[in-house]
């Protein structure tokens, strides 16, 4: 890809960034949660989805999809890749909070997979990282366990912090290791 198209991406980028809204999402108005997460087989993205109750973490439902990976791996510019087998896991589903695995604000433009994924849906998201990305604005994410956790959008960095540690289990939130397990299967 040529670095023209991806000067241009990354000004797509910072200004749909300009688009997101930060704002404490009470935790008693959530009742579900859901997770998704997309593993590769060559050119092949298989996207899982789970839907949990909040804060009990109980299943309620899950899905899992294949798909042709739409975009080549390129830092940074995750979100172009992952898309559209994270919105065809998802598909009619609104949980009241979505956790994805990706970045959100944590990110060198603002603006990871977990903000994509929040403004496309108009859904509040926290982005679940295993690591931080280098370049990342200072205060944009805190470790939570074994996770990396930032605002994606509609909700504000001390509501995720206190969603991501309601539902996890040994470091990391449990319903984003079940979508990892579903998608790996």
């Amino acid at each position: 890809m040529g670095e023209d198209v991806l000067r241009k991406l990354a000004e797509v980028q910072k200004r749909l960034a300009e688009r997101l809204v930060e704002r404490p999402l009470p935790l008693e108005s959530v009742k579900t949660v859901g997770a998704v997460d997309v593993s590769y087989r060559e050119e092949r993205a298989r996207a899982a989805f789970v839907l949990c109750s909040f804060p009990d973490c109980e299943p309620l439902t899950s899905r899992v999809v294949e798909t042709e990976v739409p975009f080549p791996y390129i830092p940074t510019y995750f979100f172009l890749r992952e898309t559209k087998p994270v919105l065809l896991a998802i598909g009619r589903e609104r949980p009241d909070v979505l956790l994805v695995e990706g970045h959100g604000k944590a990110h060198p433009r603002g603006y990871g997979l977990a903000s994509h994924v929040g403004l496309v849906l108009g859904i509040p998201t926290v982005g679940i990282a295993k690591r931080p990305l280098k370049g990342a604005p200072p205060g944009s994410w805190v470790r939570v366990g074994r996770a990396y956790v930032s605002v994606g959008h509609l909700v504000d960095l001390d509501s995720a912090v206190a969603i991501v540690k309601a539902l996890s289990r040994n470091g990391y939130p449990l319903p984003l290791k079940l979508a990892d397990r579903l998608s790996k299967v």
